[in-house]
């Protein structure tokens, strides 16, 4: 795995062995940026369920102003914080070795709205609609944010939309997908 594109193109990433996590393909992560590119400088970026950190860093490579890493497995957090260190994005980034709801009510207590978030979890076990309910009234989320959650191709997305968002764009590859979200009415 390494990074795409931008200040740190071409940098070989460490990845966590086992199965524990699932880094996103380079292919999907240049799609993935290819949608962001207008997005992407300058912005704010928070990382959920990151494993290697390698979607943030990807960011931060392309002008990122920073990104939050939360990641709970500590092997994964190893990589990410080795990550960081070896494309020198330190001083742009902030890695949070914890839970996602943990990291999410520490966040909020600094009442900074993220630009785009984005959440790749485990697959099939509901969590990116608890990240969701997680995030609605939080200062995390303004008008302005785009979610985008990384997820099987067998998930429906009904229950996101009872929670108050909008389904602005999804984007299927062969094993998974991304579907790209706003605040209902708030577009």
């Amino acid at each position: 795995m390494r990074v795409v594109a931008g200040s740190v193109r071409g940098f070989n990433l460490i990845v966590p062995s086992g199965k524990n996590t699932r880094p996103t393909t380079n292919r999907i992560k240049e799609t993935l940026f290819n949608i962001l590119q207008w997005d992407i400088a300058g912005c704010r970026f928070l990382d959920l369920f990151s494993g290697s950190g390698g979607i943030a860093i990807e960011a931060l490579s392309r002008g990122a102003k920073e990104a939050v890493m939360v990641e709970k497995d500590r092997e994964a957090v190893r990589c990410i914080k080795q990550n960081v260190q070896h494309t020198k994005m330190d001083d742009r980034s902030r890695v949070m070795p914890m839970d996602v709801m943990q990291a999410l009510r520490r966040l909020e207590q600094a009442g900074q709205p993220f630009d785009i978030i984005f959440m790749d979890p485990p697959y099939g076990k509901g969590l990116e609609f608890q990240v969701l309910e997680a995030l609605q009234g939080t200062t995390l989320v303004d008008e302005d944010t785009q979610i985008i959650i990384e997820e099987s191709l067998d998930v429906t997305w009904e229950r996101a939309e009872e929670l108050g968002y909008e389904i602005i764009k999804v984007k299927k590859y062969k094993t998974n997908q991304h579907v790209f979200l706003k605040k209902r009415g708030e577009l």
